[in-house]
């Protein structure tokens, strides 16, 4: 099996390995069923992150958005320069 430092597992690395046969080893089918399902967790995790990724996007821009809108709020409302929010 061949890995290159550095670079970053990907599920294809993980469902082309191979390995060195030995003459008690392990079965070899069982062994690419499991690095399948490796694999397939691999690619379900990495579909979770960039999901959650563009939502944490999505989210900081909405913040962002907010506070431009409402960063003078606080100079414009009486009774402001005391911290509190006339009633």
């Amino acid at each position: 099996m061949i890995y290159v430092t550095g670079q970053r597992l990907q599920p294809p690395h993980i469902r082309m390995a191979s390995f060195d046969r030995r003459c008690r080893g392990l079965d070899p089918s069982q062994v690419h069923d499991y690095l399948d399902r490796v694999a397939d967790e691999l690619e379900r995790l990495r579909r979770e992150l960039t999901t959650a990724n563009t939502e944490a996007e999505r989210i900081r821009q909405a913040l962002r958005q907010w506070q431009s809108r409402h960063s003078d709020c606080r100079h414009r409302q009486p009774g402001a320069a005391n911290g509190r929010w006339p009633r």
